[in-house]
């Protein structure tokens, strides 16, 4: 280990990372109930480089493996879909988006969740040809949308903190 440099490690955990994400999104996309969810799960990697790596490292496990996902993962991609739209970035945008006070902060989470909502309703019917019913854009789909994507943002807050407070400690991972 001492002769591996801090880039060379970096550039492994991202890559197992993003193996790890691949694997994940292909079990949500093989049991169509879990593609909300593994692309959430796949996120975590972003949240663990964001803390322990930083720098344009995140971007380029959300990169990797939007672009892997589209490859491999079989049809229809919606769980590749819903990573490379939202559940990808989100969590590298939270980091920077929280640095806002409180208020504008979650208008601008709020606009970000919608835009994304839009478009991968939008592909959902128009690109993968998913029945209309499925995705169509009504004032309930942005009514529980919002719902739920506070509860995750509260969740996901909650998760970084136990992280940051407790298991970083716990594991002793210092990447930085």
């Amino acid at each position: 280990m001492a002769g591996i440099s801090q880039k060379t490690r970096r550039l492994t955990v991202c890559a197992v990372l993003c193996g790890l994400n691949i694997v994940v999104m292909y079990l949500g996309s093989i049991i169509e109930v879990l593609d909300l969810s593994a692309s959430m799960i796949a996120s975590l990697a972003c949240i663990f480089a964001v803390i322990e790596i930083g720098g344009t490292y995140p971007w380029l496990i959300y990169a990797v493996t939007s672009a892997l996902a589209l490859i491999l993962l079989p049809f229809p991609k919606t769980v590749a879909l819903i990573y490379l739209l939202f559940a990808g970035y989100y969590p590298i945008l939270k980091a920077h988006i929280e640095r806002l006070p409180r208020l504008p902060a979650w208008a601008v989470k709020l606009a970000v969740f919608n835009f994304a909502i839009t478009v991968l309703a939008l592909l959902s019917v128009f690109l993968l040809r998913l029945p209309d019913g499925l995705f169509t854009l009504t004032p309930w789909l942005y009514l529980l949308g919002n719902v739920t994507f506070v509860l995750y943002d509260m969740a996901l807050t909650a998760l970084i903190t136990a992280y940051l407070r407790v298991w970083r400690k716990r594991l002793r991972i210092r990447m930085k």
